[in-house]
């Protein structure tokens, strides 16, 4: 079951991203203190009540010269193409004006439904100003303050009115389905193409869930896959191609439903932090990663051992993820993806015995004491795997507030270093002693 999208649209300094970060419940940022992760976010995924949706925050719409701004307009079109439901938010405290207009004649034209958020509505008295607003034509009328909090619970109720509740986990798909996710023009199609020509037993193309998805049932080593490729474009022209946000968009709603993230990079053009970006949403999503250095064919300076020295140094929040180079137009290399894409998805399921695992925390706590705090230190009493895919520890302690990043850090590496969880994030949580 695809998520919904919804998408916040408004002229600027009408308090979009306020709004955003709290719906998301938290100021955007991913994994502090991680080298290489772009920190300013505007997608993320918003669950109220038992309903889920993913959420975007677009660029301010303004009017330059008589035009819109060209990117802004091409970016907040993308938007309200991807979306289905627009939270069209105005400034409660400012009259409307030739921007807020020329967005309402948009949004008409897209046919979607729309709620006009009025923003900055922070007492009785302004809540009866929001009538006049009915000029722009939208039913939906409802005053928030982001700032504020205020009127939050009420947008929610109407975005989430005619939603389906979010799918029961227990409904088990044992195909195991993996998403092809990158930038444009780095190869996904081909590579999506390789993979199954290579293997010549493909059933059918199906429709995806996502609007612009293609799902490929195949067969690998007699077991059933399904490849998510997120390379069509349907809007027609170069310069919806060339718009990088729009492929993040595309990879949300990928990763939602895949087992494992197949992230491709295009060797011949390098590492961008675009790269990183769309890397992070599957790593934020709980999901094992593969690395893909697609058109190695066209690199003639480097060997496989410099050219992985360049990604550890770039990814360095994947440093546990196997890197796989090959070539999706020559088909060079091509064979060595599919067993690394079945590994990873085999550890994040794996289930780790409580004795060794304790064993294990016991002897890196001997080796590295845990750094004391204002006279105290850090006790571990037990440990237990309490989930899987992604593998999921929980620490018992004597308090948690004394954990330290650095030492939650060495504690994952000393887990990976004495079991095999190459490719999958892992959650690690601590627990007071009594905490239920």
């Amino acid at each position: 079951m695809k998520l919904p999208t919804v998408a916040l649209v408004g002229r600027p300094n009408v308090g979009k991203s306020t709004i955003f970060n709290k719906l998301i419940g938290k100021k955007v940022s991913i994994i502090e203190d991680t080298p290489g992760v772009t920190r300013d976010r505007i997608y993320g995924d918003v669950t109220y009540k038992n309903y889920k949706f993913h959420l975007i925050d677009t660029g301010g719409i303004d009017i330059t010269d008589g035009d819109f701004n060209k990117e802004i307009i091409i970016q907040a079109s993308i938007a309200i193409d991807e979306a289905d439901i627009i939270v069209f938010i105005i400034d409660g405290k400012a009259e409307l004006n030739a921007n807020d207009f020329k967005i309402r004649d948009m949004l008409k034209r897209s046919n979607k439904k729309v709620i006009l958020a009025v923003n900055k509505i922070d007492n009785e008295k302004r809540k009866n100003d929001i009538y006049s607003y009915y000029e722009l034509g939208f039913d939906n009328i409802i005053p928030v303050s982001g700032e504020h909090s205020l009127g939050l619970g009420n947008l929610l109720d109407e975005i989430t009115k005619d939603f389906v509740e979010k799918e029961d986990a227990s409904i088990i798909d044992d195909k195991i389905k993996f998403c092809v996710i990158g930038r444009p023009n780095v190869g996904k199609s081909s590579l999506v193409n390789a993979i199954v020509n290579e293997e010549k037993t493909i059933v059918s193309n199906i429709a995806g869930t996502t609007r612009d998805a293609i799902d490929t049932p195949f067969t690998y080593e007699k077991e059933e896959y399904v490849i998510i490729d997120t390379a069509g474009i349907r809007k027609s022209g170069k310069i919806y191609e060339n718009i990088e946000k729009y492929s993040v968009i595309r990879a949300m709603k990928a990763i939602e439903r895949s087992n494992v993230c197949v992230v491709v990079i295009n060797a011949e053009e390098g590492i961008i932090e675009h790269d990183k970006h769309i890397a992070s949403y599957a790593l934020e999503a709980g999901k094992p990663i593969v690395l893909v250095i697609n058109k190695w064919d066209t690199i003639k300076d480097k060997t496989i051992d410099e050219y992985t020295k360049k990604v550890r140094n770039e990814f360095q929040f994947l440093s546990y993820v196997p890197i796989v180079f090959l070539s999706a137009k020559t088909k060079k290399r091509i064979h060595t993806l599919m067993p690394e894409i079945k590994k990873v998805y085999e550890n994040s399921k794996r289930e780790i015995k409580t004795s060794l695992l304790n064993d294990v925390i016991r002897d890196a706590v001997i080796l590295n004491q845990p750094p004391s705090y204002k006279g105290k230190r850090l006790k571990i009493y037990f440990v237990a795997q309490k989930g899987i895919t992604p593998p999921k520890f929980v620490f018992n302690v004597n308090s948690k507030g004394l954990v330290h990043f650095s030492y939650e850090r060495y504690l994952e590496n000393k887990i990976r270093e004495s079991f095999d969880l190459e490719g999958t994030p892992i959650k690690i949580e601590f627990k007071n002693k009594n905490e239920q």
